[in-house]
């Protein structure tokens, strides 16, 4: 008899499950829910608290409102290792930079690729910026390349949209620019990289892994020739002189460790469970 009721709780169990729209897996319905998130001036967590509100109106202004009890990481891949190794675990990334190690959620039932983006079915995305502050022959020829016809199949290989372009003209100046922000942006311009200095041999490139604010900062003080953002503009930041350009649309993925069966979540889901008000995985409905 034991057995038998055992065997019928352990059913009840699974339908249970499936009804939460978790299926079976090894992450129980009653398992807290890990929240990881981006530090503070990630451009890729300034998107997600804009695009999924995140966040509290205080006298007009939108106040960041990711709960403190979320687990920081300070890089695309550093997210990515965290994710992959926490079967509770919730994040987001860029879209280009999703991989095997983690799964990506659809959100409202839509598939997080690039095509979705592209069409709009996809209700997640946001522009990869690229600011200059000075005058920089090399820098024009650079950007002239990455955001050219040209370019578009690198950008399309690396799973982004490219933008409407025209036809680059090398006039391959000789030089070296520095290249600073986001750890989004990276893996997308260290290839513009290679390919324009295949063509270029004047040239050197050095690209300096951060975030987006310290991007944009670093090209303000001078440090930095172009400053990469994952995020919109500032007014604040504009108002210092930086010219914008965007480099590619990306789709920000919301993503969960492999071995949890959960397949989608709406808007209002990740906004709770971000924001500390959902933390169990059987209050996910």
């Amino acid at each position: 008899m034991k057995t038998t009721l055992t065997s019928k709780f352990l059913a009840l169990g699974f339908v249970a499950l499936a009804g939460l729209g978790m299926g079976v897996s090894s992450v129980s319905a009653d398992d807290n829910i890990h929240p990881i998130s981006r530090e503070d001036g990630s451009g890729t967590r300034g998107a997600f608290v804009e695009l999924f509100e995140v966040f509290n109106k205080v006298k007009d202004k939108k106040v960041d409102a990711i709960s403190k009890k979320a687990e920081i990481t300070n890089s695309t891949a550093v997210m990515l290792t965290t994710v992959s190794k926490d079967e509770n675990a919730i994040g987001y990334v860029s879209l280009g930079s999703l991989n095997k190690s983690v799964k990506a959620v659809q959100i409202n039932g839509v598939e997080a690729n690039a095509a979705n983006v592209k069409s709009k079915k996809y209700p997640v995305s946001r522009p990869f910026n690229v600011v200059t502050l000075k005058d920089n022959a090399l820098a024009d020829d650079f950007l002239g390349f990455a955001t050219s016809k040209e370019a578009q199949d690198i950008v399309t290989k690396a799973g982004y949209i490219p933008t409407d372009a025209k036809s680059f003209k090398p006039k391959n100046p000789e030089g070296k620019l520095v290249i600073a922000g986001s750890s989004s942006v990276t893996p997308l311009m260290e290839k513009l990289k290679e390919a324009y200095l295949k063509q270029n041999k004047k040239a050197k490139i050095e690209i300096q892994q951060s975030d987006s604010t310290t991007g944009v900062n670093a090209t303000v003080q001078g440090i930095a020739d172009i400053g990469m953002v994952s995020r919109e503009l500032k007014e604040s930041e504009l108002s210092k002189g930086l010219k914008a350009k965007v480099l590619a649309i990306d789709g920000l993925a919301v993503i969960v460790n492999p071995k949890n069966a959960l397949s989608s979540l709406k808007p209002e889901q990740v906004k709770a469970i971000f924001e500390g008000k959902t933390t169990k995985w059987s209050e996910v409905k």
